[in-house]
């Protein structure tokens, strides 16, 4: 039994859920754990009570209490339910590409990536286990979509391919391109965003009712909480005044970083009833999140491509993911077709 610690948050530790953190300090510990030793105020960050979904800061201290040095004997698996055949079958359907290293998946929309409060295991992470593919180790996440996001997401199969991948993600080397409908055409077409971010006031649960409030650039170093936040966007086609086809590149990953820009230039991505309303309609130039008419009201936001350097073999590696069937019957009806725009609209102009 080891007594109590205070570590530090390092500096590449920023942005990762309490949980996910102290696990990879401290394996033997189980979500259960963690989960109890937050309710009764045994761990803490900077002095204060926490949830396991909490987000690190870098240079915040947590208080970690007296920790078992090994794992309790007991089997980690099969406390629980074994996965649903159903849900077995719809992951492994996701698999876009795979090697013995990376495992690359089309996340369906409405699957969150990670488990938060009442989210049970159907999520991409409780998952995992149905993409083990013949090795003894679960796939690991690497980075993150919304609920809501549809698209590219990549899975590590071994701990030194998880690491080379964060640290590329870190490091911006990788390059990911979502693609959107949103309400009106922003002007000029192609430009770049750079509001910062500041989480809202409030906690929603599992984190999933977290709002971001856009901060004016010259306000950010002032404002409390602010980080700044930058998206490239263009306008690949457009229905008249009513609705767009946008590219959009996320040079920072701030949460709800692509929704909140496009809101705050007053173009908000369809279906977003969090930033856009989900009451208007919108015809033309005016702000709405929702269309009317035969278009559906889920959020149309798609991680379309990922570039990423091959951690073993170096090769650059570019992943591109249809889309969902939701944005595909939008993309018909507004007589959009997905090979009628250049795979990088931003590679054009350097």
């Amino acid at each position: 039994m080891s007594g109590v610690q205070l570590i530090r948050v390092g500096p590449d530790e920023g942005e990762q859920r309490l949980d996910r953190w102290l696990k990879k300090r401290f394996p033997q510990l189980s979500q259960g754990a963690v989960e109890k030793m937050c309710r009764t105020g045994q761990l803490r960050v900077d002095g204060g009570r926490v949830k396991a979904a909490t987000r690190l800061e870098v240079g915040q201290q947590v208080r970690v209490p007296p920790l078992p040095d090994t794992a309790p004997a007991a089997p980690r698996i099969s406390r629980g339910p074994r996965i649903p055949e159903s849900d077995q079958a719809m992951i492994r359907a996701a698999v876009l590409w795979r090697d013995e290293h990376v495992i690359a998946l089309n996340k369906p929309p409405g699957l969150p990536s990670q488990g938060g409060s009442g989210q049970g295991s159907r999520h991409v992470d409780g998952l995992t286990e149905a993409l083990m593919f013949g090795f003894k180790d679960r796939p690991k996440l690497v980075h993150r979509l919304d609920k809501d996001t549809s698209g590219v997401l990549l899975l590590a199969r071994t701990d030194r391919v998880a690491r080379a991948l964060s640290e590329a993600f870190r490091a911006k080397t990788t390059r990911k391109i979502y693609w959107a409908a949103v309400a009106g055409v922003p002007h000029p077409r192609m430009g770049t965003v750079r509001y910062g971010l500041v989480k809202a006031p409030g906690r929603g649960r599992g984190g999933e009712g977290e709002k971001m409030i856009a901060v004016h650039p010259r306000d950010i170093d002032t404002t409390e909480g602010a980080k700044r936040a930058t998206t490239d966007y263009a306008v690949l086609d457009a229905l008249g005044s009513r609705v767009s086809w946008c590219a959009l590149v996320p040079i920072t990953g701030r949460t709800h970083q692509l929704r909140a820009h496009m809101a705050e230039l007053g173009h908000p991505i369809v279906g977003d009833g969090k930033y856009g309303g989900s009451g208007q309609e919108n015809l033309g130039d005016g702000w709405g999140a929702q269309l009317g008419g035969e278009i559906s009201r889920k959020l149309h936001l798609h991680a379309r491509s990922i570039s990423f350097d091959h951690p073993i073999t170096g090769k650059r590696i570019t992943l591109t993911a249809p889309l969902p069937e939701h944005m595909q019957r939008t993309w018909k009806t507004l007589g959009w077709h997905e090979n009628d725009v250049p795979d990088d609209p931003f590679a054009e102009v350097g």
